[in-house]
């Protein structure tokens, strides 16, 4: 291998250990099975698919992870969920704070889709107009199957497991323009400490994810 080569290679996509402990969520796509994409339409969605559809990771991209998950297994108790088969609503306008955010990471899992959507074949699998936004609703976010009809409501509670003590302390200083790198990784650190406590230990915490039926 040249200098040039070592030069021209791609730096190593480094990412905190936890997000291997995190709970998949496995669907099934009538989609992918048609086009050859995966067999059977079997496919596996792990928390680094949703910090790569964000670009980070923080107590928002988790509770949209955890709230997915806690809707497809309270609406498909025995059987995997039929990705592209749901229909997903949110309380708050699309604009409003990170309510874009979460509705990403749950179009990446149920298929929903505004009205840019994958319009279908031959009048199957269309996965657009299933996201909706700012609809009357208890939870924050609400799934329903479309075979079926039934729906569940979910929210996330983040205020359910503490904050690292001076975790508030360590971002004011790590977002000074002067912040020097062991500033910026201590923030880091203990900002992702935050993130693995609910993503693993509180990972079935009713406290930190609340359903509705």
């Amino acid at each position: 291998m040249s200098a040039t080569d070592v030069a021209a290679a791609p730096p190593a996509m480094e990412l905190p250990s936890f997000y291997a402990d995190v709970p998949s969520i496995i669907v099934r796509d009538a989609l992918a099975d048609t086009l050859g994409a995966a067999a059977g339409g079997c496919l596996h969605y792990r928390y680094v698919d949703a910090v790569k559809l964000a670009g980070h990771s923080c107590p928002t991209v988790a509770g949209a992870w955890l709230m997915t998950r806690a809707a497809l297994a309270h609406l498909y108790p025995t059987d995997i969920p039929r990705r592209g088969e749901m229909r997903v609503e949110l309380r708050e306008p699309q604009e409003s704070g990170v309510t874009g955010v979460i509705a990403s990471i749950a179009g990446l899992v149920t298929g929903a889709a505004g009205p840019g959507g994958f319009q279908g074949l031959a009048g199957r699998h269309g996965r657009r107009n299933l996201l909706a936004f700012g609809q009357p609703m208890r939870g924050e976010l609400r799934v329903t199957r479309l075979d079926t009809g039934r729906s569940v409501e979910v929210s996330h509670h983040p205020q359910a497991v503490a904050r690292p003590p001076a975790l508030a302390q360590l971002m004011q200083a790590a977002l000074a323009p002067d912040a020097d790198q062991a500033v910026r990784a201590a923030f880091a650190t203990g900002w992702q400490d935050w993130v693995r406590c609910m993503l693993v230990e509180h990972a079935d915490d009713p406290a930190l994810v609340s359903l509705q039926e």
